[in-house]
């Protein structure tokens, strides 16, 4: 039988993992012996801090990021095929969520092995749970385009249908990139158009805020480098 694929979920700052992850989690993770990571060295990190006696020499890590070949991944599995539980590490939050993790996981389920998502922190659930807008419909845009020109048009696009189908519209952006986005939604927006804002979420800085975009043109948050997300609404 193959072994078991686990989604192991990470910090999205520097939160003690005793806040965020469920006993069952940090009891199974010191077990494995085969990691799917996206940096070997943070990993080892966060490992640590779970649990400080772990023997990190016995690990065989697998870095997937976005310098690993698509060649490669087949290979990761090899453990899995051979009857040894695996664990996928996000380098924040859940894994397979705005995560290269999620081609792994599709590769599992074409080879039959069975993937078991662990509990832990996503910041584009937890900023739409503390945002007040509408949770029963909502759209996971991952990032906007680079260019401004192009961005200013997808930000007009996202606004439109968030107003006609009522349909919370969430996004994320590069952190040195977040005061660029702030003004580009502020400027293109309409006046009533709800804009929430999470950063940092999970840690002690963590703020999250709803307000009309006429509101956020007299408040002007401080975002540069700070981990954000960014939901349209009405």
């Amino acid at each position: 039988m193959p072994g078991i694929l686990f989604l192991i979920p990470n910090s999205l700052g520097n939160s003690n993992p005793d806040v965020f992850l469920p006993l069952e989690v940090k009891q199974h993770v010191p077990t494995l012996k085969y990691l799917i990571v996206e940096n070997i060295r943070n990993a080892r990190r966060y490992l640590k801090s779970i649990e400080r006696n772990i023997d990190i020499d016995a690990i065989t890590f697998y870095e997937l990021n976005k310098h690993t070949r698509s060649e490669e991944i087949d290979s990761f599995l090899l453990p899995l095929m051979d009857g040894a539980d695996t664990g996928i590490i996000s380098e924040a939050g859940v894994p397979g969520v705005a995560d290269p993790g999620a081609e792994v996981v599709r590769l599992a389920h074409q080879k039959g092995i069975r993937v078991v998502p662990f509990t832990g922190p996503s910041s584009i659930i937890l900023a739409l749970m503390a945002s007040g807008q509408n949770g029963q419909s909502f759209r996971f845009l991952g990032y906007l385009p680079v260019k401004g020109n192009e961005r200013v048009r997808e930000i007009r696009n996202i606004e439109s249908r968030a107003l006609k189908e009522n349909e919370s519209q969430i996004f994320i952006e590069t952190p040195y990139r977040n005061m660029q986005m702030f003004q580009d939604i502020i400027s293109t927006c309409q006046a009533e158009t709800l804009l929430t804002i999470a950063v940092d979420l999970t840690t002690e800085t963590e703020s999250v805020i709803t307000l009309p975009i006429t509101a956020w043109k007299k408040k002007k948050p401080e975002l540069n480098k700070r981990p954000a997300v960014f939901i349209l609404g009405k």
